[in-house]
């Protein structure tokens, strides 16, 4: 037993969904076009508007870096390069590195001389335990 039930368009809204035809609306391309022109109007306002924070801002970070006497990232940058390229010119063989005394890069005989120099300032029994 099956209640009459009907709702009105199901048969023509599941006939659009099997692919049938579809109703076409004479102004669905205009529309479109001027939904999409709406959208790229508003994203062009959003882009303008943080434009000019960051613009704004940029004026506040030149102000502290004035104030300060810090350098743009860039600056720093730029600067570096040009001092590794001024120490470099004229030379051959690419910069050596900076490495600071003592790292590792010295002979063993250095060592041996600070040994040595430790020594000298024990007592003369404990200079004769350590040279043997």
């Amino acid at each position: 037993m099956t209640h009459g039930l009907s709702i009105p368009g199901a048969t023509k809204d599941m006939g659009k969904m099997l692919g049938g035809d579809e109703e076409k609306d004479p102004d669905a391309a205009k529309k479109e076009e001027e939904r999409q022109e709406a959208l790229r109007q508003a994203e062009e306002e959003r882009k303008a508007k943080y434009a000019k924070m960051e613009a704004e801002r940029e004026v506040m970070r030149q102000g502290i870096r004035d104030k300060y006497g810090i350098k743009k990232k860039e600056e720093r940058e730029a600067e570096a390069q040009a001092a590794l390229e001024a120490s470099s010119e004229g030379s051959l063989t690419r910069p050596k590195k900076a490495v600071p005394p003592g790292c590792g890069d010295e002979p063993e005989e250095e060592d041996e001389s600070v040994l040595d120099a430790v020594i000298k300032y024990l007592p003369g029994p404990l200079q004769d335990i350590f040279r043997k």
